[in-house]
């Protein structure tokens, strides 16, 4: 079957945008197949996308030359209603009376109209179809060009589309803004171009295959995959040649993939001036500034080397190239050189008044003042950790914003943190080194593959950075909605729950929030406990995240978070304290205890009991309460169930209490045979009105007792 090619060509798409397009392009194109009825022939494995930085490109397998012919039925007036209705129901559908169909129906007699609709040639469907999907196309980003009303990336030159190996006939026309101006039309061609530099020339395709090879042979490589591993190929044999190694580092492997369209790997060199420059000021400056990627020697140290991707061949073999970009290296260390310098001239405690001229946010207050609250919360959250010396928290929290306001960090933002870590231990601050390196690692884990920190003082105060900026934007309203999170609270969440988890921290969460929102003060007022309780909910979904690639059902995160939020009260009044140490340990143990048989019945057991009080209560609306179950009315079977939900519900405090959860279980399991009887022996609903009541108290004893253990109706399945 013939197959669609579409490519748009445009000036240099940002790198980072390029993937996303692509998959973007490959759902348009399932979608429109679908919407133009080729379904029956196109299946998602048909259709693939492609991005380098001048095009995006896609390319649908089996389509078919002609739309199927397409029957649809419509329902018309009732039999015997009046002729003007049948008359127009007819004229809607472009028929006669006659063409009609009479047909019985649960309601009646009603005419019906078969219609028959032909198939539309496909190359005439996709004329008006492939315009849409560019006008629909969204960007992160976007721009109007030559005063256009289409918004895209970058400004279009071209656009081919081909099908069954001819131009689709059409175009793209481009509406002017202007109405003096004449809009800008894009026609459909076989055409596209080469490489920018190397080959520039028109190239005539046929389909995908010619267009792939003869774009090849232009210089253009159009998988990403086969770009990245032509630079990690000739990057590694340079290398190589001198001893080294590429340091790793995906992302910026992925960015440089998507600066070319032909990768020519190269290797520069590091003036030996500037190696006595931090590694990560190195690093930084050669890969967020210059894209460069970074050599290490056989023990792992930075080299003088550097490898740069460029996008094109030079008669001198790169020699220029290199040059220039050795240069232009130079000059960046040289300033970043002569920052740290200038900085390291006063200690770092003389930054942190300076904190006042630089915003947090602007209902948040300043830096200067975030840093107060750090100071006292990281003392808090360091009181939870046996042996953390409350003195050097505070330390260490006072001066882990100081580096924002060094001369270093305002001009390399991607070094705050570890900047003031280096000068905390090598400036004459002279700081210890425990406290160099909370300083510097108190904003991780920045993301799920960032190590965490384990030290006691490191946690401390990264917990306390986290949960003050959690803290703070809930209280004001700046909570994550949908796909957005402008201040990353996401990340921030799972990088508590990292914290505390990986290094088994017994962390009393509501009673941090707590405090953290009094250290705001009146910024903070309107964080009443139903928002701290709000807050600990954001944290039950994130920790769901967190354990997902585990396997473990997020239900049962659920079931047991629900409990931890309602199992005590504390003298304070604050209900529901929260251990996530403690749940993890519950949601092991339920998981476990589900999935044995006797914890299977008991959960089927659970929802039967639940669903007869629900019912019932609704039926009398009134409430069943455990608590007044009276024993005395029941028969043996009754009293059998009763007396061992009063046994395993004193036995279970101790041990939930002593954090046995397993010996929990194991002793919730005893139910599973007094529940089993009195449902075959028992019957619920009886004339006897006081019997009837007592029972379904008994019933909600049930449900009581297993609450104990955990929300067994947040358990889906």
């Amino acid at each position: 079957m013939p197959e669609l090619l579409l490519e748009i060509l445009s000036e240099e798409i940002p790198a980072r945008m390029q993937r996303r397009a692509a998959e973007d392009l490959r759902e348009k194109l399932v979608e429109l197949a679908d919407e133009c009825g080729f379904a029956a022939t196109v299946s998602a494995e048909d259709v693939q996308s492609f991005a380098t930085p001048r095009r995006l490109i896609g390319v649908v397998r089996n389509v078919p030359r002609r739309q199927p012919d397409a029957a649809e039925e419509r329902r018309g007036p009732r039999v015997g209603a009046p002729d003007a209705a049948i008359q127009g129901f007819c004229g809607a559908n472009n028929l006669a009376p006659e063409q009609l169909e009479i047909r019985e129906t649960s309601k009646g007699a009603f005419y019906f109209a078969a219609i028959q609709r032909k198939g539309q040639d496909t190359a005439e469907v996709l004329a008006s179809s492939v315009p849409e999907l560019v006008y629909g196309f969204g960007w992160p980003k976007s721009m109007r060009w030559a005063n256009t009303a289409l918004r895209w990336v970058r400004p279009i030159h071209g656009i081919l589309c081909l099908f069954d190996g001819k131009a689709v006939p059409g175009g793209v026309e481009f509406a002017a803004l202007n109405p003096n101006v004449q809009p800008i039309h894009l026609p459909f061609t076989n055409k596209t171009v080469g490489h920018r530099f190397l080959a520039p020339g028109s190239l005539a395709v046929r389909d995908f295959a010619d267009y792939r090879a003869k774009l090849k042979k232009a210089n253009v490589l159009i998988d990403f995959s086969e770009r990245r591993a032509r630079i990690e190929k000739d990057g590694a044999r340079l290398a190589q040649k001198q001893g080294l190694t590429i340091k790793p580092d995906p992302d910026l492997m992925d960015e440089c993939a998507g600066l070319v369209e032909w990768p020519f790997v190269l290797m520069g060199r590091i003036d030996e001036a500037f190696m006595d420059l931090w590694p990560e000021v190195l690093a930084t400056v050669m890969r967020h500034h210059q894209k460069y990627l970074a050599l290490v020697d056989k023990g792992g140290n930075l080299a003088s080397r550097f490898l740069v991707v460029a996008g094109t061949r030079t008669r001198d073999r790169g020699r220029a190239i290199v040059a220039g970009n050795e240069r232009v290296l130079k000059a960046r260390l040289a300033d970043a050189k002569y920052f740290r310098d200038q900085d390291m001239c006063r200690p770092l405690e003389d930054y942190v008044p300076r904190l006042d001229q630089l915003v947090f946010h602007a209902r948040l207050g300043s830096m200067r003042e975030k840093a107060g609250r750090l100071e006292a919360l990281a003392a808090i959250v360091g009181a939870a950790m046996p042996g953390t010396d409350p003195m050097r928290v505070r330390r260490a929290a006072l001066l882990c914003k100081a580096d924002l306001v060094t001369q270093m960090v305002v001009e390399f933002p991607e070094l705050q943190g570890a900047m003031g870590g280096r000068y905390a231990a090598f400036g004459p601050s002279h700081e210890d080194a425990e406290i160099a390196t909370a300083i510097a690692g108190h904003y991780a884990p920045r993301g799920p593959g960032d190590k965490c920190p384990s030290d006691s003082l490191s946690v401390a105060v990264a917990l306390a950075d986290k949960i003050d900026s959690l803290v703070g934007f809930w209280a004001i309203g700046e909570r994550p909605r949908g796909s957005g999170d402008p201040f990353a609270m996401r990340r921030a969440a799972l990088g508590v729950i990292r914290l505390i988890v990986e290094n088994d921290l017994r962390v009393p969460l509501r009673s941090v929030f707590v405090q953290a929102r009094d250290l705001y003060g009146k910024t903070a007022k309107e964080l009443d406990e139903r928002g701290i309780g709000d807050l600990l909910d954001f944290f039950a979904d994130r920790l769901k995240v967190h354990i997902r690639d585990r396997g473990v059902p997020h239900d049962h995160i659920s079931a047991v978070f629900a409990n931890s939020r309602s199992e005590q009260v504390r003298e304070d009044g604050l209900a529901g304290e929260v251990d996530l140490v403690r749940v993890l340990a519950r949601v092991g143990a339920l998981g476990r205890f589900l999935g044995t048989d006797d914890g299977a019945d008991l959960l089927v057991a659970y929802r039967r009991a639940s669903n007869i009080v629900r019912i019932e209560q609704k039926k009398d609306a009134r409430v069943f309460e455990a608590a007044l179950y009276d024993p005395g009315l029941g028969d043996g079977t009754e009293r059998q169930l009763s007396d061992s939900l009063s046994d395993i519900n004193a036995g279970m405090t101790p041990l939930l209490e002593a954090e046995k959860f397993e010996e929990t279980m194991e002793l919730l399991s005893r139910l599973r045979s007094p529940v089993d009887a009195f449902f075959d022996r028992v019957t619920v609903n009886v004339d006897d009105v006081d019997v009837r009541e007592n029972r379904l108290r008994l019933l909600a004893r049930i449900n009581a007792v297993m609450n104990e253990v955990a929300d067994f109706s947040k358990i889906e399945g």
